[in-house]
């Protein structure tokens, strides 16, 4: 993401001419738009983003189970079961 964004800002400079930009190449302007094309079938060719979605889940998951107990008294802040 932070390739396009990069990307998108060198066009942007390069179009309106702006600052020492102006002066570069266009296949300098333009080679972060290539660099995300190569990180985004890098990621998914690896399995990268995938594994990110299934930590992501796993993680609210966990937080969920964690809140429900929380909420039903049965695991304090520590982690550890209230005494009775």
């Amino acid at each position: 993401m932070w390739f396009l964004a990069l990307g998108l800002l060198g066009l942007a400079l390069k179009y309106l001419e702006v600052g020492m930009v102006a002066g570069w190449s266009w296949w300098i302007v333009l080679s972060p738009f290539a660099m995300a094309v190569a990180w985004w079938a890098w990621a998914d060719s690896s399995g990268y983003t995938k594994r990110k979605v299934i930590e992501r889940e796993e993680r609210r998951k966990q937080d969920r189970i964690d809140r429900q107990k929380t909420n039903m008294g049965m695991k304090t802040s520590n982690g550890q079961r209230p005494r009775r």
